[in-house]
Parts: structure tokens; sequence; C-alpha cells
């Protein structure tokens, strides 16, 4: 039967590749006004979707909770639209007269889009509009948790694109979810580009899949509250962030660093607020149910709420507890705490001063992390330029939660779902990725000076000269 399922998926994958390589031919040859037509179709669609996709996803994957996945799902389509509204991807992008340059923006085909589970609808909406808005077409592959939720925010979207002239097939979405399908999308000669959003095996078998792909990397974000500091935003920030969704964006901070005599004002304006500061037998019994023998994080804590989280691991917090902080002194794979955790859970760090944070904050991202995500608070300029240098990090953000400020809804870093991590991340981009990232450049040059000559060297000279150094080491050895 698994066999059969198999078949039947892989198939799938087949027939909406094909379709969607005959869409995006059409898709190709439209204007950007008519592309922006579908795109703004689609946005309108979702958002007036916004609730009900919210409620799907929270049923089905048990992630999070309807509030915040009705903003995400808004901002993945207003917030998303207003960003690139304007912006030119396809035709004459640039003129250069004084250099004779052109600059040209072409689509780069069909594109597969993995989506995660903690991100269901929302990165559905995303990723179809950047997509379309240049011109491609794009075919998902939801998380076996997700498949309602995701082929229903499919079919919203592939209809709204249709309704606004897009061609049957830019939008598809595999009902019969297998990694036999999966692969299929990501290998077929059809696909052009992969959108790998999702954990770090698949992101890893997009990148061995032979396709151009982007990728994330596991968010694994320090937040450092400097002296500098106003403490209580600072935590509200925090706060505001890591139980946005119940912790499942992979930007929210996953430990806070402060130096020592930052420690006592921290946990006070924390208490406040509702972090609970866990002993150290609570502590111990949630570290055993955050990962499983395996190392992944375990399903079963991904975006509960605090309260549940203890309840999981045997122990009671108080119903006003709003995120769980375990004191940690290291980081590694033996730290449970230190690695990224998609819940409102996180590492607490003192450190001995400036110095020794900064090493921490590297270590925790050398371990897991790097070229996500770093948050500073602090209003000592110097102290930041001196840590931007240093952090491994693609958005070093300061003052701002983590969560919402990476994905651009309080920055004004482009308002993304997929997050590149950079070469030091294992990806290809550390954009916020945009249209931009989905098409090809190509550049009309006019020549604008006479080549020289190529110099010509007769054969009479060149035997000569070979001659002449075969003497030379002749003589060189009877000497």
């Amino acid at each position: 039967m698994e066999f059969d399922k198999d078949l039947r998926a892989r198939q799938e994958a087949r027939d909406l590749l094909r379709q969607a390589e005959k869409a995006q031919v059409q898709l190709a040859h439209m204007s950007q006004e008519k592309l922006d037509e579908i795109v703004r179709s689609v946005a309108t669609a979702f958002e007036q979707a916004a609730q009900e996709l919210a409620e799907l996803a929270c049923r089905e994957t048990g992630f999070g909770n309807v509030p915040d996945k009705v903003e995400k799902n808004r901002f993945a389509s207003s917030r998303v639209l207003s960003a690139i509204q304007d912006m030119k991807t396809v035709g004459v992008l640039k003129e250069l007269p004084r250099e004779k340059l052109w600059e040209i923006g072409v689509p780069v085909g069909v594109i597969t889009a993995i989506v995660p589970s903690t991100n269901p609808t929302s990165t559905v909406c995303y990723k179809a509009m950047i997509a379309l808005k240049s011109g491609n077409s794009i075919v998902f592959s939801p998380h076996p948790k997700a498949v309602g939720c995701t082929l229903r925010a499919a079919e919203i979207v592939a209809n709204a694109a249709q309704r606004a002239g897009a061609p049957k097939g830019s939008v598809g979405c595999l009902s019969i979810c297998t990694m036999a399908a999966t692969q299929e999308l990501m290998t077929a000669p059809e696909t052009k580009l992969i959108l790998a959003t999702g954990g770090p095996g698949m992101v890893k078998a997009a990148y061995s899949s032979g396709k151009p792909a982007i990728g994330v990397g596991a968010g694994n974000g320090p937040a450092y509250l400097h002296r500098s500091a106003d403490i209580p935003h600072a935590l509200r920030c925090i706060l505001r962030s890591k139980t946005f969704d119940n912790g499942t964006v992979c930007a929210s901070e996953q430990s806070i660093v402060v130096e020592q005599a930052m420690e006592a004002q921290v946990r006070a304006e924390a208490k406040k607020l509702g972090y609970y500061f866990l002993s150290t037998e609570e502590a111990g019994k949630l570290a055993k149910i955050l990962f499983r023998p395996d190392g992944a994080l375990s399903p079963a804590v991904v975006g509960k709420t605090a309260p549940t989280l203890a309840k999981l691991a045997g122990f009671t917090v108080p119903d006003s507890a709003k995120i769980l902080v375990a004191r940690e002194q290291e980081a590694g794979p033996t730290r449970p705490y230190s690695r990224e955790k998609l819940c409102p859970v996180l590492a607490f760090f003192v450190e001995q001063d400036e110095n020794t944070v900064l090493r921490r904050a590297i270590e925790v991202l050398v371990h897991e992390g790097s070229g996500h995500t770093f948050v500073m608070h602090a209003t000592d300029e110097d102290v930041i330029r001196r840590f931007a240098k240093e952090i491994p990090v693609s958005r070093f953000l300061v003052n701002t939660p983590a969560a919402l400020g990476g994905i651009g809804a309080t920055t004004n870093l482009f308002p993304a779902m997929t997050l590149g991590c950079g070469a030091v991340g294992g990806s290809s981009s550390s954009n916020n990725i945009s249209p931009l990232d989905l098409i090809n450049i190509r550049r009309v040059a006019w020549g604008v000076e006479e080549a020289a000559p190529c110099a010509t060297v007769s054969k009479t000279t060149v035997n000569e000269a070979l001659l002449e150094a075969l003497t030379a080491r002749i003589l060189e050895r009877l000497q």
C-alpha cells in the first residue's frame, strides 16, 4: 500500500510540474502590469481568508495560536504586497546610456517550494506572490502534518491568480505528501529553482538535488541586553517575540545574554512580565522532553504555551507564566537550552563582561544558527558597531523583537518568510528572499572600444627561443 501511495504521489508531482511548465511559458510573456494585477488578486483573497486559514492550521498542526497566525497571514499578503507592488522584475529593469548597458529581468521558470508545518499557510501566500510577481510558476510540497491547511491556502491562491488572468497550473500543490513526491519535485527537469523552508534534513536534500536552491538554516539567535539598554523595553520586545505564535518563528530569540552586573536587574524586571525562571530540577525535567534521542526537536513541544510545556515535563507553573527560562553555562550538542527551541523557552547566559558576552554569542551561533539572526538591545552605537562586525549572522537587529524584526514586520528589512543565512549558514543567499532573488538578469552590452590586434609570433622566432633554452640547459649539465 505504501508503495502504491508513493507511485501515486510521484505521478501527481509530475502532472503538477508539467502544468506549471506550460503555465510558466505564458507567465514569462506577461507584462509587469499584468503580473502585478495577478499578485494583487492573490493578496486580497488571502487576506480575506486569514482567519479561516489560521484556524485550520492550528487545528491540524497543534502549533501556535490563532490570533498570531491571522497576523502572519495578513503580513504575508498585505505587507508583502506593499513591499513588492512598485518593484520592477521583468522586462527592461535598467538602462544605462553612458555605459551602454541594459539590464533585463528574466524569470527562472518553475519553482518547487517546501512548506514548513510551523508556517503552513502564510508561507504559501508569500512564496506564491514573490514567484508570480517575477513571472514564475510554483508547485508546493506541504509538510505531512499540515497537508490540509496548506492545500486550502494553495487553492485560495491559485483561484485568485486565475481570476486575474494567470494560466491554470501557475500555482500547484501536492495532495499526496510523501518524501518520494517531494524528491520528484526537487529533481524533475521542469524544476529550475527550489525554495526550501523546513527542517535541516529537507534543506540539505534541496541542496543535494542538483538544482539551484535557496534554503534556510536553523535559527538560534541570542539576545544581548547591554548595560546601555532600556531593560524593561528590551524584555517586553523579547516577550512579544518569543510568545508570538508560541515561539514558532525561526528568527525569534533563543537565549538571553547579560553581564554579571546586569543579572539582578534583568531577573527582577523579567519576573514582573511573566518570565518564569526554572529551578535546577525543573530545568532538568524540561530538558528531557525538548529533543528526541536523535537530536531533533520534539514535535510535542513546538508551538506550545509555557504552562503546557511545564505540564508535559511533569511540573506546574502559574498561568501567568509566559516564557520558561533556564540558566545555561555552555553551548553544544549536550546543552539543549543552547539550541533552537520553537516554543517559549529561553536559555539565560550570565557572562563576566562585554568581551565574554561576545565570545559566548559567537559560540552559540557557531554551534547552531550561524548566518541567521542576532538581536542586541543597546543605545551605545560604538558597541553595536563592534558586535556587528564580529557576529556571524545575516540579520543583526537592534532594539526590536527578533521574530518580527527578522521577517521585516518591525524593521525595514524586506518582509519575508524565507530568511537566507548566507555562506556561513550553508545558504546560497543572505537576503530576506524577494522577487529579485527569483529572476536572472540578462545584460545587453554595446562595444565601447576597439579590441587591440593580437600580437603575432613567427614560428622561426619560437623555434630559435626553444633551441637557445635547450642549449643553455645542456651546457649547464656539462659544467
